[in-house]
């Protein structure tokens, strides 16, 4: 089960050293809320079908052209950034995409 204090059927032991298995299994919340926490958790982790990245820009919020060239330098550095950490990644066994700007979400998508 994933740590989750608030579905703790119990309350948290008050004296020192009282704590035994039963107590424990007793606190601990039934499988199918276990199973319907894994699964929000899940579920709510997903990256969505309709995902907009960072550099990319579909809809077009600006037609001025003073906002459409900052908009255009920023895709560019973002660009490069992303190659900079592609390449700094390419001899790791475990690469951090993490923070990778055509990774990262434009917006929350919650």
């Amino acid at each position: 089960m994933p740590n989750g204090p608030p579905t703790m059927q119990e309350p948290p032991p008050t004296v020192k050293g009282t704590v035994d298995e039963e107590r424990i299994l007793k606190t601990l919340p039934g499988i199918s809320i276990i199973i319907l926490g894994m699964a929000t958790s899940w579920v709510l982790s997903m990256q969505a079908h309709d995902s907009s990245f960072l550099p990319d820009f579909k809809r077009k919020y600006f037609t001025e052209h003073v906002p459409c060239d900052k908009i255009g330098i920023f895709q560019k550095r973002l660009l490069k950034l992303s190659d900079k950490i592609n390449k700094r990644n390419e001899g790791m066994d475990l690469p951090y995409t993490y923070l990778d700007p055509t990774l990262v979400e434009n917006s929350v998508s919650i």
